[in-house]
């Protein structure tokens, strides 16, 4: 007896398969709503007409939680094989073309927005038209593959062992910074221990503790849980504070290079600013790179190589003038 054909897919279907999908991978209507661009109450809609036309129910919903019964959870394996399927056969069209298209969505912390994505982005989306990128900026150690991310940026020693990472640069100088006017008249420190006599801008990371601020010294390592009357969790907020006299911050010394040489801020304990893993592109391997990926990090390593040399040329041009003078 012939096989019986398989019924006829309609754009709304695929659309409400995916959508399903999508929820029960990331176990929520609004994280899976923001994803998929639309309104939490139109994917409610949708799911719910799904489980109409199948006549079962997919999901178990209550006011906390999403899971999937065993028919959801059945439906969304054989889903995510065959939309991998889809996805692979979008790939190989896209790879016959000149020039990647799609989207990527990027999870970056806030200094890896300032420093890395804001910075070399406009280059990439010039070159690459076709391309959408998506950045959401956040400090919290997100878990790129279940929050639906292509890629994260974070700094060395935080990602995830399983996933690629890729080095961005070389590694990073951590310091102390102070305005002239907050230093002359607190003094100037000397020692990391003289900082819990002054006032310092906590800050609270995205894990939700507060930092505590870590110096060097050769082998000599010291770790100082500084006082302040104000906490922050936002480096430029700390930064225009410092700014403002109000105590001394703590951040990257790729964040205030042009303080630094307007001498609008100074580094305080110059001597015992650390150097710390640099940044890092990461993705999960086990499943295909997205179109645009491969392209952004090529883009990425080589401006930020350029940058560097361009800097170091800076500063022996800087030496041999100053030895000539």
């Amino acid at each position: 007896m012939p096989a019986k054909p398989a019924a006829a897919l309609s754009r709304s279907d695929l659309a409400d398969l995916n959508a399903f999908r999508m929820v029960e991978r990331l176990r929520s209507f609004t994280k899976a709503a923001i994803e998929l661009g639309i309104t939490t109450s139109a994917l409610s809609h949708a799911i719910r007409n799904l489980e109409t036309r199948l006549g079962v129910r997919l999901l178990n919903r209550t006011s906390r939680t999403v899971s999937p019964t065993e028919a959801g959870a059945s439906l969304a394996l054989r889903l995510n094989v065959g939309f991998q399927e889809i996805g692979d056969a979008l790939d190989e069209i896209n790879r016959m073309r000149d020039r990647p298209a799609g989207r990527l969505r990027l999870n970056v912390l806030s200094d890896g927005a300032r420093l890395i994505v804001g910075r070399y982005l406009p280059k990439f989306l010039s070159k690459y038209p076709e391309v959408e990128v998506e950045v959401c900026v956040d400090d919290r150690m997100v878990d790129i593959v279940a929050e639906g991310f292509d890629a994260g940026i974070r700094f060395g020693g935080t990602v995830p062992e399983d996933l690629v990472a890729v080095k961005l640069g070389a590694d990073l100088k951590w310091v102390a910074v102070a305005s002239p006017r907050y230093l002359y008249h607190r003094g100037q420190p000397t020692q990391p221990e003289d900082l819990r006599t002054h006032a310092c801008i906590r800050m609270r990371t995205g894990q939700g503790i507060i930092y505590k601020w870590e110096f060097r010294q050769g082998n000599d390592y010291r770790v100082i849980d500084v006082p302040g009357q104000i906490c922050v969790s936002d480096t430029t907020l700390a930064l225009d504070l410092a700014l403002a006299g109000s105590g001394i911050a703590y951040c990257l010394e790729n964040r205030v290079t042009a303080q630094l040489q307007s001498g609008a801020l100074r580094v305080v304990l110059p001597d015992w600013s650390p150097v710390e893993p640099a940044m890092y592109l990461y993705y999960p391997g086990h499943r295909r790179v997205p179109q645009g990926l491969r392209e952004l990090i090529a883009l990425l390593r080589e401006e930020i190589a350029a940058e560097a040399l361009r800097a170091d040329n800076a500063t022996l041009n800087r030496v041999a003038s100053g030895a000539v003078a």
